[in-house]
């Protein structure tokens, strides 16, 4: 068991998921349990699994939970590009969060290469 908080990819993807909330803040009321839910539990999935895994048995299983953070930030592309495409981020927000994105989806890809190296 480590602490996900001495990780910067967990610190990268909670910057992140802070980040989808302010923008998703001005979201048209009739989206709330649409698209606005949708982005953010996307969001916080990244970090959250990120935590959950290192507070599971061993290697195998943060891999397994980095994974699955990884399938939420593919996720969260997706639904940035579609706030975007609908006006409901700006371009600025959209090239942001989703440079953001593709920054910890990298990491986690680094981080899962190293785990199963260390194997």
């Amino acid at each position: 068991m480590q602490d996900f908080r001495k990780l910067r990819v967990w610190e990268k993807s909670h910057h992140l998921a802070l980040s989808v909330y302010r923008a998703t803040v001005t979201f048209p009321k009739e989206e709330l349990y649409g698209l606005t839910s949708q982005i953010r539990r996307a969001a916080t999935s990244i970090p959250a699994n990120i935590a959950e895994g290192c507070g599971r048995g061993g290697k195998a299983d943060l891999a397994r939970f980095l994974h699955i953070a990884m399938g939420s930030a593919s996720e969260l592309q997706y639904h940035v590009l579609l706030a975007h495409d609908l006006d409901l981020l700006s371009n600025a927000d959209h090239k942001r969060l989703t440079g953001e994105a593709i920054e910890v989806k990298r990491m986690l890809a680094s981080l899962i290469k190293k785990l199963k190296t260390d194997n």
